[in-house]
């Protein structure tokens, strides 16, 4: 069989006038990311940071990191494969810890309800603690 006479399969790309995202799943993907932004954004604002940080690309993985009380070098570490899963599942602990939630709510913020979580913590009954956690007493 020669290369000419191979069939291909069909692409979005071979119709122009076919928009590339269309039907419902654009509209559930429209609909998550509203959720998450507005989500982060009040979270970020109950925790005292600002909720328009939320926009920013980096920006926003940096005030998250404040909110989860973690020094902003680690950002660098998200930028890393493998490491960037252990990081991100820590910082999701640390934030729901210090809204007052378990580990285990921590653990499910970014994987399980995909940034509905954050909606709870902003919306919900939850407090950012600011009290630090380990002063040092005489």
């Amino acid at each position: 069989m020669s290369f000419a006479a191979m069939s291909f399969q069909a692409s979005p790309f071979d119709n122009p006038t076919r928009p590339l995202f269309s039907g419902p799943i654009l509209w559930i993907e429209l609909l998550w990311a509203v959720v998450l932004i507005v989500g982060l954004w009040k979270m970020f604002e109950k925790a005292g940071q600002p909720g328009w940080a939320v926009l920013i690309p980096l920006y926003n993985a940096y005030i998250l990191l404040k909110v989860a009380r973690r020094p902003g070098w680690w950002l660098l570490l998200y930028l890393i494969p493998v490491v960037n899963i252990v990081i991100v599942i820590i910082v999701a602990i640390d934030v729901a810890r210090n809204f007052g939630r378990s580990a285990a709510f921590g653990f499910f913020l970014n994987f399980l309800l995909f940034g509905i979580g954050y909606a709870v913590l902003g919306f919900g009954s939850a407090q950012y603690q600011r009290v630090v956690a380990f002063a040092a007493t005489r």
